[in-house]
């Protein structure tokens, strides 16, 4: 990029821009252009430097009217701005102070200040169970083994063999990052030695490889509550990852799933099922016996003629609600069958049955072709002139 390219050129932004503007216009390429963003990037690095450079001058109104009236000579040799300009390493710490709030170092090493060789907190597991829609609606109580990372014994977590105390990072001095210059930026990034703990392990546990922790199966006991639903999450504290260090270990989480059940379907307490019924009962009436989640059975009872569709209620036969001790409801929707594989006999009966039916035994069907009739009626009209 040329020595000459224009200030307000760098940044992007017209000749009459507000400090405002300019500001924003600043932040949004420097978030863009660092160098820790574009990693052995030359070019990246260079347009940064003049970045920094260009917003040095015009977020300041003195070296700003310097600039607009004379140009980069205004800094040069015994130019009018010459005294106010330095471009050290300081100003620009303090010019991204300024723009970020917190601090050059800051905007680009979060989570990377100070060393990190302080306890940590052991990682969140997840473990997922199957149940049975009866488990749902009783509870249940089921071993499971989850593998997970524990402390190291013979090193007690800290990864040094013997438990030998740990020396101080070489490379860092125990500071957990490095400072870097480039040109007039100063840069800190996390040590590439410790990782950020600020210490090292001369001689790493054999057991666990310098690690501090190892992968083991734990068996647990674990009690689902009656009334859970597909997809609920139980919590079980403390049962994750040992913590790092003699940090805190991390969680388990139980993650639900239900199995689809043959008879009965789920909505929230309350379950529906379709239970078919033979057409003389619907026809006639009577009483009907209805399995429950519960293992019992429970009985409707059909009025004369019933038809498909027809739905019933029996309260308090769904599920179990999960914080509480009462349960929702069961809901049975009537499928009508008719009879099939008939023989000789039974079809001579229906067919006299049907003679002697009238309009009166099937309402719904005689105002469907009533209306199938005026339907071809009005159609039939000739067209009016």
């Amino acid at each position: 990029m040329g020595a000459d390219r224009d200030y307000y050129e760098v940044l992007g932004v017209a000749r009459d821009a507000d400090a405002t503007t300019i500001k924003s216009a600043f932040r949004k390429l420097a978030m863009k252009l660092h160098p820790d963003q574009n990693p052995g990037c030359k070019v990246s690095e260079e347009k940064f430097k003049e970045l920094g450079e260009a917003y040095a001058v015009l977020s300041d109104p003195e070296k700003r009217a310097a600039y607009d009236r004379y140009g980069k000579a205004a800094f040069q040799g015994g130019g009018p701005g010459a005294g106010g300009f330095h471009g050290g390493a300081a100003d620009f710490s303090d010019l991204f102070n300024e723009i970020f709030g917190g601090g050059f170092e800051d905007m680009f090493t979060r989570g990377a200040r100070g060393p990190r060789n302080g306890p940590g907190r052991g990682a969140d597991l997840r473990y997922d169970v199957e149940i049975t829609l009866e488990q749902a609606f009783r509870g249940n109580e089921r071993e499971i083994v989850v593998p997970r990372a524990q402390a190291c014994e013979p090193c007690k977590g800290s990864g040094s063999e013997g438990n030998a105390p740990l020396e101080t990072c070489a490379t860092c001095q125990g500071a957990g990052q490095v400072r870097t210059q480039q040109g007039m930026f100063r840069m800190v990034r996390t040590c590439p030695a410790c990782h950020g703990r600020g210490q090292s392990i001369k001689t790493p546990c054999r057991s666990c490889g310098g690690r501090g922790q190892v992968q083991k199966e734990r068996t647990l006991a674990v009690k689902i509550p009656a009334g859970v639903e597909d997809g609920t999450r139980i919590r079980l504290a403390g049962e994750g990852d040992s913590g790092i260090r003699g940090g805190p270990p991390g969680d388990l989480y139980l993650f639900l799933s239900v199995k689809p059940h043959a008879l009965f379907e789920r909505d929230g307490p309350d379950l529906y099922c379709r239970a078919p019924a033979p057409m003389c009962k619907a026809a006639l009436g009577g009483e009907m016996e209805i399995p429950t989640i519960d293992g019992e059975r429970a009985k409707i009872t059909i009025p004369a003629g019933a038809q498909t569709g027809r739905r019933f209620r029996v309260k308090g036969k769904g599920m179990t609600h999960l914080r509480g001790k009462d349960r929702g409801d069961l809901h049975v929707e009537l499928l009508v069958e008719t009879p099939v594989n008939l023989t000789a006999k039974q079809k001579k009966l229906l067919e006299e049955f049907a003679k002697d039916c009238g309009e009166e035994a099937h309402p719904q069907s005689q105002g469907f072709f009533d209306n199938v009739k005026k339907f071809f009626d009005a159609n039939s009209e000739p067209p009016a002139r």
